[in-house]
């Protein structure tokens, strides 16, 4: 019986609203590391503050509206972010394109030529050596501890985050996010 209100429940919240069933299907979806990935219940603000591209030009995360975006907050002294960053990067291999993008940014003290032996190190090439080197986005959105990942929707909001380190290229992974953005993730991966 409870079975059949969960999804009687499930169902009519699918009818009522596609996009709030999208992030429960997606929440209900997780296993292995992704069960560290926290939805919130409403959307939140992204950050506002300007960071910079490798080459020291401005850019921020409203760039990234009309997309999902997952934006990792790293440092190049960060171990655990060098475990992760090849699974973000075989992420962005999976499902990047015009409906979604990896965004790494690294936060705090991390120096061009250490970013760039870096990502060499690890054999990463095609994710962005974006900079807030101020850590002034990283203090707006609350990161505290890396790596720290966020999952923004297409209107630029956050509406979900993950502590720690995971591996983004796992199934698990990728079945969260596919739920998560609907058949939008089919065009691209």
């Amino acid at each position: 019986m409870k079975r059949g209100l969960v999804a009687l429940y499930t169902a009519l919240t699918l009818l009522a609203n596609p996009a709030l069933a999208d992030t429960e299907a997606a929440e209900a979806a997780r296993a292995g590391d992704m069960k560290k990935l926290n939805f919130h219940a409403e959307p939140k603000a992204a950050g506002s503050e300007a960071f910079e591209t490798f080459e020291g030009e401005p850019a921020s995360l409203a760039e990234y509206e009309g997309k999902w975006a997952l934006v990792n907050f790293w440092a190049t002294w960060c171990a655990p972010c060098r475990e992760e960053m090849p699974t973000l990067s075989a992420l962005q291999k999976e499902l990047g394109g015009n409906d979604f993008e990896v965004v790494t940014i690294a936060t705090g003290r991390s120096p061009k030529p250490a970013m760039r032996d870096f990502f060499e190190e690890i054999g990463v090439d095609n994710l962005p050596t974006l900079r807030d080197p101020s850590s002034a986005l990283a203090r707006e959105m609350s990161v505290l501890g890396l790596p720290i990942t966020v999952i923004l929707n297409p209107d630029g909001e956050e509406i979900a985050r993950l502590q720690g380190d995971a591996d983004w290229s796992s199934e698990e992974a990728l079945t969260v996010l596919r739920t998560l953005m609907g058949d939008e993730a089919e065009v691209e991966g």
